[in-house]
């Protein structure tokens, strides 16, 4: 049973307001996926922030009209999920590794903000470092140099102290 314009318009709503705040949009074909492996999919998503949903494509040009991620008209033909994602390494990454272990999930591209990705690019994407260890590497980087100058300005006390107490051995020895 189809649904009612009503229900449509509430979907593409939905889908609408998740695009918002979204910055990547994957897109896998899930043709033959089984309703386990579905719903643990869908475990994995709701745990790393994906928005996971099955769309009919008419409902989904609609939903992406207007927003920067309208070049995925171009993608949208067959039974497609469709994963919104605010960290957009997060959703790949989910997406990525669940098709490793299920081959009928077939990531068929996706959508930064803008741009199209192609398949590759989603793998590329999936393969990057999550944003929490992009910050601390980032962060590390910022800290080298002020580290390498605490330790430079602590070397001049240091090596001083050293040479007052080599100064004070070598007077103890001679007087001894």
């Amino acid at each position: 049973m189809g649904l009612s314009l009503e229900q449509k318009q509430a979907v593409v709503s939905e889908v609408a307001a998740q695009l918002k705040g979204a910055q990547a949009v994957i897109v896998a074909e899930y043709r033959g996926l089984g309703v386990a492996n579905v719903t643990n999919l869908r475990a994995k998503a709701r745990k790393s922030g994906l928005y996971l949903r099955v769309l009919k494509n008419t409902l989904a040009r609609r939903a992406v009209q207007g927003t920067p991620f309208e070049k995925l008209v171009e993608q949208m033909s067959g039974p497609l999920m469709y994963g919104i994602a605010r960290d957009p390494v997060a959703g790949a990454k989910v997406l990525a590794e669940f098709a490793k272990d299920n081959e009928q999930l077939v990531i068929k591209g996706g959508s930064l903000p803008g741009s199209l990705m192609s398949a590759k690019d989603v793998g590329a994407l999936a393969r990057m470092p999550a944003r929490e260890q992009l910050l601390a590497i980032l962060l590390g980087t910022m800290q080298a140099p002020v580290a390498k100058l605490a330790r430079t300005l602590n070397e001049v006390p240091g090596r001083f102290a050293r040479t007052l107490a080599a100064v004070h051995d070598q007077k103890e020895k001679a007087a001894a």
